[in-house]
């Protein structure tokens, strides 16, 4: 998996109890584990840890499935993922012609004993061997790609393992990322939470599609096709381990002729028949796991409650408001008010370029920190660059003896907001109404405001003559800009 993405949104998991709990209830680990209690001292396998093929039959049985030939496949795959999560552990045959013999391994404790992270560690080994069965190739004959030396001849299969891997990751990623921005914070705390399923073609169009292409040519509408079949077999492999929640493509389609014009993207039809994917809270937990192991930038809502202020008004700053919200609750809940109060004050002083935006995420963190906090907020009223939001504070709460600002600090406050707001890429429109109401309520600002002591005084000033609608203020902006840059060149 590429680390290439930029930071992601936060997601929001079920706590690892939770998580625990659905990995163990996921289809094929629970059959791993009924088959690594199966297993005795007449459990026989071959060189690679395999079942033998005659107790198959009996291993489907013990799983309470048919014991024919898709019971069979169960039990093999339920086997191998049982041998890889060292719930059994396997001692290959002495000969070559022979049989290795089988015995409990030291991880099948661990399902009844262990804590929440043990059982999510070996729900995620079992993870990687059902990745690698997905991405497995397809063979309809398996002679034909045997070398003489009889080795899989990799260049016959047109098959490369990195890149399948690479692709597969990819449309886990693109999943992930439309989890997490479809509902804010993506997962929430109950398995059945978390945003709508995605049409299989839309998710192999995403992979495919260029960005800048208008009307997808048929080239592309073919490999959308045949991604979306790929990925059709795929999720029916990931599904069982509680990776995702799958509705099949319709097997009619696959009779039909002109499967390309069949998944036009965009097409209006009932999407269900091409299939229908999403993750589930474990699935984002596994998928968020492979995506930090291979550097990608991938918060959590809830990491950074036991760091200190600055880093929570640091780590918010690129959050979306649900999720920043979510992020402060869970930092104060586990504070007393005053002190987290006292403690974010002091995190959001400073003057260097983040600062803005610091004390914005202040003022939103004392809203929800309450009344208590009131104490630590009234000790910094005349601090020149807290003196202004505490004051908002207090007013917003309607609380009584609250000093009139100095004009200073009023004009001071206001380029500090306008600075927050630039910083946090807010919408435009948001922006202009911000700016033509700081404008509105003071008669002569631009004035006042380029004399104002504050690092991004020039940046705001002239941020204020490309966003104001009224040209004959915006040349003032521009004007004030000018002088408050001399001012600080001087």
């Amino acid at each position: 998996m590429s680390s290439d993405r930029p930071t992601l949104p936060p997601v929001r998991l079920p706590s690892d109890a939770e998580l625990a709990r659905d990995a163990l209830a996921a289809p094929l680990l629970a059959r791993a584990v009924r088959l690594a209690r199966w297993a005795g001292p007449q459990t026989r396998v071959g060189a690679g840890g395999e079942l033998v093929e005659e107790l198959l039959p009996a291993a489907a049985e013990a799983l309470g499935l048919a014991a024919d030939e898709d019971g069979a496949a169960y039990a093999s795959e339920a086997w191998r993922v049982a041998v890889d999560t060292g719930l059994v552990e396997v001692e290959e045959p002495a000969e070559e012609a022979g049989h290795g013999a089988v015995e409990a391994g030291e991880n099948l404790p661990l399902v009844t004993g262990g804590s929440p992270q043990d059982v999510l560690a070996l729900w995620l080994d079992g993870l990687e061997t059902v990745f690698a069965d997905a991405t497995a190739p397809l063979l309809d004959d398996f002679a034909d790609v045997i070398g003489d030396n009889g080795e899989i001849d990799l260049e016959a299969l047109d098959w490369d393992p990195e890149r399948e891997a690479d692709f597969l990751d990819g449309v886990l990623g693109n999943l992930y990322l439309l989890s997490v921005t479809e509902t804010g914070a993506g997962g929430a705390a109950g398995a059945g939470a978390g945003p709508g399923p995605v049409p299989l073609p839309a998710l192999a169009a995403s992979m495919i599609v260029p960005d800048d292409m208008g009307e997808p040519t048929d080239d592309i509408l073919e490999q959308v096709s045949e991604a979306m079949m790929r990925l059709d077999d795929q999720f029916r492999v990931l599904e069982p381990i509680g990776l995702v929640e799958y509705t099949p493509v319709d097997e009619a389609l696959m009779a039909e002729e002109g499967d390309a014009e069949a998944v036009a993207v965009g097409d209006d039809e009932d999407v269900s028949r091409y299939g229908l994917v999403r993750l589930t809270p474990l699935g984002l937990y596994g998928v968020r796991q492979r995506m930090l192991e291979a550097g990608v930038a991938a918060p959590a809502v809830g990491e950074l409650a036991d760091k200190g202020a600055d880093v929570l008004l640091a780590g918010v700053a690129r959050f979306p408001e649900a999720s920043a919200r979510a992020e402060t609750g869970e930092w104060l809940a586990r504070r007393e008010p005053l002190a987290a109060a006292r403690e974010l004050l002091a995190a959001a002083k400073g003057t260097d370029p983040g600062s803005p935006l610091r004390r914005l995420h202040c003022q939103q963190a004392l809203a929800l920190a309450g009344t208590e906090a009131e104490p630590a907020v009234r000790e910094v009223l005349d601090d020149p660059e807290l003196g202004g939001l505490a004051r908002v504070w207090l007013a917003e709460r309607g609380a009584a003896d609250v000093p009139a600002p100095p004009e200073s600090m009023i004009f001071w406050l206001a380029i500090d907001t306008i600075a927050a707001q630039l910083d946090a890429e807010g919408e435009l429109e948001e922006l202009q109404d911000l700016v033509e109401g700081l404008t509105g309520q003071h008669s002569g600002f631009f004035d006042a405001a380029w004399r104002v002591e504050h690092p991004a005084t020039p940046e705001v000033l002239e941020a204020m003559g490309r966003l104001h609608r009224d040209k004959r203020i915006a040349k003032e902006a521009r004007k004030a800009a000018f002088k408050a840059r001399s001012r600080a060149g001087a």
